[in-house]
């Protein structure tokens, strides 16, 4: 499984922030939209993301306000990134390994979506339960008569 079949389920709606764009601004499209994550675009190009993470560590290093914070200043500047073939269990591995829970999916310089952790597992389980009735489906229709043989 790769992560266009992610996407192609998931669908392409994407949200972004300007990097010089007021942090609580950009706290608030999250809250507004219920999403825990915005790619940071700037003439164009990904530099960076801002995370559910890294907004509540910059308030509480504000003591407990947003103030006049700018999301250039904390956000995470170098993402981990994945393409449309990206397998998903490397998908899992790279994010398991940074502690992420949001990853940009890229097209060369293009930003094709953004999946998340619960996307990734969401995946894994619908193709494992697939599998499972399959399985059992094969089990279940085996054919009478045509049980291996028996050691004597």
């Amino acid at each position: 499984m790769k992560v266009s079949d992610i996407l192609r389920v998931k669908g392409g709606t994407l949200f972004t922030v300007s990097p010089d764009q007021r942090l609580g601004d950009a706290m608030k499209t999250m809250a507004e939209h219920d999403i825990g994550s915005l790619v940071v675009m700037e003439h164009g190009d990904l530099v960076g993301m801002l995370t559910f993470r890294e907004c509540i560590q910059a308030v509480v290093a504000n003591g407990g306000t947003v103030g006049q914070t700018i999301v250039r200043t904390v956000m995470d500047a170098a993402p981990l990134t994945c393409t449309l073939e990206t397998e998903i269990d490397e998908v899992r591995r790279m994010m398991l390994g940074r502690h992420a829970r949001y990853m940009p999916v890229m097209n060369q310089r293009t930003l094709m979506g953004v999946i998340s952790f619960y996307d990734v597992a969401k995946a894994v389980v619908d193709s494992q339960d697939f599998e499972n009735r399959m399985l059992k489906a094969y089990i279940r229709d085996w054919p009478v008569g045509d049980e291996p043989a028996q050691p004597s």
